[in-house]
Formats: structure tokens, sequence, C-alpha cells
């Protein structure tokens, strides 16, 4: 790997818009496509590819879960092109760290509107854990472990130490009256650890998915993101050998997630050491991937469709609080839905669903506006 300080000239990866726009997709309708089209059509294919958009009840995995982190993980990547940027050409540590923080407050005040709305309510009815103050608050010790570490292997010291420690605190402790090492909803103790320190309601009222216990791994996946991003940078090899090295790595990350799963489940709910593991693995695979196809061979115009998407994909994920996007489908659409008839009617109404949004974000992109926190 190379040296942490990044140089200032590299170029922006397209691949990586790219993968943040496919990532976002799946959640701004494209399930919905495929749950309908479930409903209606008698395919073993669509019952499986159905079943990996939905999450699990608590132990397990399935390829919904895989948004979020690699959401997270991408946030990583793409410091050192901007914040390693900014370092690179003079400003201080102190002023780059004002930015990170002020981002990640932005981003825990978004979740909180992405939650309740704007509405002024009782504290004791605010959720404050949200999937953007996950975001916010990895990001911000992610990237000042990263800027404020001399030597770029305690940044791989950081990532396992977190995971680890996270580990080793579930393992050995529980809620009170359940076993050291219940992972149950009920009894692990990063949930109890919640119950005792958030303020306001959980999500599952004895469990928070975003809860403040769980971040302490997610921060992990935002280190990882960070150190794949500046050896993508920085390193002298050519882009095959970096792809190739990037998808070896994430099948060694998956692996190793598997074993761990054995004594510490993949576990989403939680942000289990192993679900870091696993998810890492799945999102260096996806990002080499991208990375090969687009950046080093130089095919882009396929990704053209989810670049649009990854440029705003804050605005497209918070719109639903500003606006009906089913209303305005089918203010625009719904005599297509008519026309068309039971039962696939339903389908094409999803389909027509993503296409508004699109359209919208596709707009936005021509005119060069995009929401930047």
């Amino acid at each position: 790997m190379s040296d942490q300080m990044p140089s200032p000239t590299a170029a922006r990866l397209y691949s990586l818009d790219a993968l943040r726009g496919f990532d976002m997709f799946w959640i701004m309708g494209a399930e919905e496509i495929v749950h309908y089209a479930h409903n209606i059509l008698d395919s073993s294919f669509l019952a499986a590819f159905s079943n990996q958009l939905t999450h699990p009840e608590w132990n397990g995995f399935a390829f919904y879960d895989l948004i979020f982190p690699l959401f997270l993980f991408i946030a990583g990547v793409a410091s050192p092109y901007s914040l390693g940027r900014e370092l690179a050409l003079g400003k201080s540590k102190a002023t780059v760290s004002l930015r990170i923080a002020k981002r990640a407050f932005i981003l825990i005040l978004l979740g909180l509107v992405v939650n309740q709305g704007i509405h002024i309510i009782p504290i004791a009815e605010i959720r404050f854990g949200s999937v953007l103050g996950r975001i916010g608050l990895a990001y911000l010790f992610a990237n000042l472990i990263f800027i404020y570490t001399r030597r770029e292997w305690m940044n791989y010291v950081w990532f396992a130490g977190f995971l680890i420690a996270y580990y080793l605190l579930l393992k050995f402790n529980a809620a009170p009256g359940f076993p050291a090492g219940d992972l149950t909803q009920a009894g692990n103790f990063a949930s109890y650890l919640d119950r005792l320190i958030m303020p306001g309601k959980l999500y599952l009222g004895n469990h928070d998915p975003e809860g403040l216990a769980s971040t302490i791994p997610a921060i992990s996946t935002g280190i990882l993101g960070i150190l794949v991003g500046n050896y993508l940078k920085n390193n002298t090899s050519d882009g095959n050998t970096k792809a190739i090295r990037l998808a070896l790595i994430g099948v060694a990350f998956i692996a190793v997630g598997w074993i761990w799963n054995f004594d510490f489940p993949i576990n989403k709910n939680l942000w289990s050491s192993s679900f870091v593991m696993h998810v890492g693995g799945l999102s260096m695979l996806l990002l080499a991937f991208f990375y090969y196809f687009i950046d080093v061979r130089g095919y882009k115009n396929w990704a053209f469709f989810f670049k649009v998407i990854g440029m705003n994909s804050i605005l497209i994920y918070i719109s639903g609080r500003f606006i009906n996007w089913e209303y305005t489908t089918k203010g625009l659409f719904g005599w297509v839905g008519e026309l068309i008839g039971d039962p696939f009617n339903i389908v094409i109404m999803a389909i027509l669903f993503v296409t508004v949004k699109w359209v919208f974000l596709h707009g936005l992109y021509k005119m060069k506006i995009f929401l930047k926190v």
C-alpha cells in the first residue's frame, strides 16, 4: 500500500459515482419492481431475488443488507480524493477537521428530518438513531483517524481494534438477566447500552439498528473505505493490478466474515464484526468490478444511468420527506396503469415511479445542481 499523504492530481473516480448510484437505485424504488413482479409471476428466480431484497429479521444476510454499509464504504473511498486533495494543497488539518465535523453535523440533522420531518415534538418521542446519523458519526471518526494518523499501518490497527473491541464487548457482557454473550434482540449488550444512554425512542422499542453502540464497528466500515480509496489513488500499480488485488482482498474478507459468523453471527441489526468483514468484502468486489470496467477499460456509457443517481444520492434519499413521488407518478402516468390493467399495471407503475425520480435527477445533473453536504 502507498504512503498515506495523497497526491493532489489524482482524478475523480467515475466508477465511484456509478457505484453509489447503483447502491441508491435499489432503495429509490427498484426493489418494489422486483417484489411486485414476484407477486405476479411464478418464477423461482424472482422469488429468490425478491427474498434478497428483504432484510432478515435478525441473524443472517441478504443483498438488501449491503445497501447501507456499501454507501458508508463509498463515502470512505471518496475521502482521499476530497479531503486528501485539500491536505495536499496546503490546508491545515484543523481546517479540514472543521469541514468533517460540519458535514457530520448536517448529516445527523438530516437524519432527524428523515425520521420525524420538521416538527417540534417532545424529546421522548424523537428517534435519534438514523441512517444518515450513523453515516455522519462513522464518517467523522474515520476521517479524523485518517488525517491525524501519521503512519498508514495505524489505520489498520484502528480498523481491527474497533472490530475486536466490539466483539469482546458483546461476547463477555449482556443485558441484566441474560447470560454473558447473549446476542438476542433483548439480551445483547449493545442494545442494552442504547437503552441506557440514547435519548428519545428506539426504532424497535428495545433495540435500534442505528444505535450508538453499534456505531463503533461502523467506524471500521468507514476506515476500510478510506484505506481502499487511498490505495486506488496513490498506489503506482496499473489499474488491472489494482482491480485484481482489490477483488482478491474482498474474497479474503468474505471468508473471514463467514468463519467469524460461527462465533459472532453476521447481523446487520448489530453491525456485528463478522458483518463488517462480510459486507466489506462484497463492497470491495463491487468496487473492483465497477473500477475495472469503467475507469480501467473505459466502458462508461452503461454506467451513466447510475452516475446520475450517485451524484445526488443524499438528495434522492431525503426527497421523500418533501416530494410525494407516488402522487406525482400517478398524476403523470396514472392513465398508463389504467390502460395496461391488472395484474401488470402495478409493475409498470413501479417502473415509472423510478423513472420519474431519475428524470428529476437527470434534470438536476444537466443543470449541474448537486446537493453537497
